[in-house]
Formats: structure tokens, C-alpha cells, sequence
């Protein structure tokens, strides 16, 4: 073990004394995943020598995504926790494969600094019967975050100055995004979407023909096709793919899709109801501005805004993306 990690670990089990000055037992971290018990807060899981600062334990992992899912422009701190002596795999379509007993933390975030407030931290528990989603508010001295099943409304203010009522959603709703053939399943790390870095350090070796995903910060320098749909990926594509919720509507937007038609391009809308506004397309090559796609991305309407959930704002500099991919598309 290294020297690091030992002190990490001495430092957690330097934290069983409470302030009544009674001695607390170890956090036994895989019995509380694996049992069926909802844990009522996040220190119960101990994914965190320091919860309030998102100092990681031992075992938990950090890790970042190249083009993240927009969520008001919050920050969002991730890890992963794998029980001792198991590892990651590669399963179909570039999904990472977590063993049971595995975790995904996922903390929101507004602000910088000594201003910073955590918001949210959404867990997901992979259990012997499959993965569970449970979302965690965090307390105003920002000390625990405690199980908010029914979720909540928050009252805050984005990076860039807008005044949002922020949703937590509750724990029905995170099957929303995460639903996959009846199932829950994690959307979020996919070989496409880490670093090369990180893959061969936690996979062992870069996979096989890997077609990485472009670095957001980075999409400058990739090609506005490259950014658009990358983006599409990660913000709709766990809907709007086979399987999944939104699959009725016909639309595939994984970044493996090739299909013109299943991408949306002069591709007419199944059901938009009046989320299609006069247009009579999804996606019509050269002109955004005729665009359902780029249309719902515009707009908060609740009837007719896309996504449906995880956002109150619209995202400017994805949908600047997406209208310079459809508007450099060549015309029939």
C-alpha cells in the first residue's frame, strides 16, 4: 500500500469518535451498498474522508468526462468506488462494466473557492438485483447530505447570473434518464467520454479502436460535427437511443449512430405535439433556424424545452454547437 493511502486510511479511522465522545464503528462501506437498506445520508456510505471539501476515501476513484451533461452550469465532482480487488471491464457500446458492490457519486455544485455550495450528490448502487439510484441534499452548513426520495426545489443563482428554481429530482424520476430497457443503468462514463489516460489507468490498456469523444473546453479544435454530436450524446442520447424513454420518437443520438434519418436529418417528428413550433423537421441540413431539434434546445417552455429534466436554463454554448453542425451541413 502506498504511503498516501495509508494515511488516508488512518486518517478516516481517526474519525470514529463522535462529539459525545462515544467511539463509532468503522464504516463497513460494501455491507452498506450491498444491503437493501436506503442509507439516510451520504457520510453513512463513507465515500469521503472530508464529504464538505470531496476529499475521496480509499478505493474511490475521481474521474471526469471529456464533454459533460449541462445541468444550469453547475460543477460536478465524480468518482467511483470498487470494492477491493475488482476492476472495471469493457462491455457493449464502450459502456464501462462495474462489478457488484460498486458505486457512482456524482456531487453538483455552485460557485468557487470559499463561495462554493454543494447542492446535490445523486448515488449509484450497484446491487445483486442491479443498480439504484438515490438522490442526496445537502445540508445549508453543507456538513452532510441526507436522502431526499422525494426531491426537492432550490432556490439559487447560475454562474451566469440567472435565477433558477434547481430540482433535485426525486428517486422515480432519476429512472427517467437512466432507464434502459426496463432496467437502471449508468449513462455517464462510457469509454468514449474519459481520457486515455484514465482508461489505461483503470482499464488496463486503451480499448480498441477508440474514438474518443472531443474535450469540451477543447471543441474549438475539433470538427463542429465532432462537438455537436458528442454533445448530443451526453445530454439526450440516454433518452433518445433504443430502449430507452424517449425511443418512441425515433431519434438514435448516440455518438456510434451514423443513420442521417435516425440523427434526426429531414426526418419528421413522431410525436412533438406542439413541442415542433411551424417547423416540419428535426433536423434540416443549412438551416437551424428551421430545426425542431435546435427549436426544443432554445426554449424553456416546460411543453416544449429539451431535455425535460436536469435543466431550468438554456445552454448556450451547446446549442452554438449544435447550430454550427446543422447550419455547415450541406444542402440537397
Amino acid at each position: 500500500m502506498k504511503l498516501g493511502s495509508a494515511l488516508l486510511g488512518l486518517a478516516a479511522l481517526s474519525l470514529t469518535v463522535a462529539a459525545t465522545g462515544q467511539a463509532v464503528p468503522p464504516i463497513d462501506r460494501d455491507e452498506v451498498i450491498n444491503s437493501q437498506k436506503l442509507p439516510r445520508s451520504l457520510r453513512e456510505f463513507g465515500f469521503f474522508i472530508d464529504p464538505a471539501a470531496q476529499v475521496p476515501d480509499q478505493r474511490v476513484v475521481p474521474y471526469r468526462l471529456n464533454t459533460p451533461l449541462y445541468s444550469d452550469g453547475a460543477d460536478k465532482l465524480r468518482f467511483v468506488y470498487l470494492p477491493e480487488g475488482e476492476k472495471i471491464s469493457l462491455g457493449q457500446d464502450g459502456l464501462l462494466q462495474f462489478p457488484v458492490g460498486s458505486a457512482l457519486i456524482k456531487t453538483f455544485a455552485f460557485g468557487e473557492g470559499d463561495d462554493r455550495r454543494l447542492i446535490e450528490t445523486r448515488v449509484l448502487l450497484h446491487r445483486a438485483d442491479g443498480w439504484l439510484a438515490l438522490p442526496y441534499l445537502w445540508d445549508d452548513e453543507q456538513w452532510d447530505a441526507r436522502l431526499a426520495v422525494a426531491g426537492a426545489r432550490i432556490d439559487l443563482t447560475t454562474p451566469k447570473g440567472e435565477a433558477i428554481s434547481y430540482r433535485v429530482p426525486n428517486k422515480n424520476q432519476c429512472k427517467e434518464c437512466h432507464g434502459l430497457d426496463g432496467a437502471v443503468t449508468p449513462i455517464g462514463p462510457k469509454a468514449r467520454n474519459l481520457s486515455s489516460e484514465w482508461l489505461e489507468a483503470n482499464l488496463g490498456s486503451l480499448p480498441a479502436h477508440a474514438d474518443l469523444m472531443p474535450v469540451w473546453e477543447d471543441r474549438a479544435s475539433a470538427t463542429p460535427e465532432a462537438a455537436a454530436r458528442a454533445y448530443l450524446d451526453v445530454n439526450c442520447a440516454h433518452c433518445h437511443r433504443p430502449g430507452a424513454t424517449a425511443s418512441n420518437s425515433g431519434l438514435d443520438l448516440r455518438w456510434e449512430q451514423d443513420d442521417p434519418k435516425a440523427l434526426g436529418i429531414m426526418k419528421r417528428p413522431v410525436a412533438a405535439g406542439r413541442g415542433a413550433g411551424t417547423h416540419l423537421f428535426d433536423v434540416v441540413p443549412g438551416k437551424p433556424g428551421e430545426s425542431i431539434l435546435l427549436h426544443r434546445m432554445l426554449s424553456n417552455d416546460p411543453g416544449v424545452a429539451m431535455p425535460e429534466l436536469g435543466k431550468a436554463t438554456v445552454d448556450e454554448e451547446g446549442t452554438e454547437a449544435i447550430r454550427k453542425w446543422i447550419a455547415g451541413m450541406p444542402q440537397s
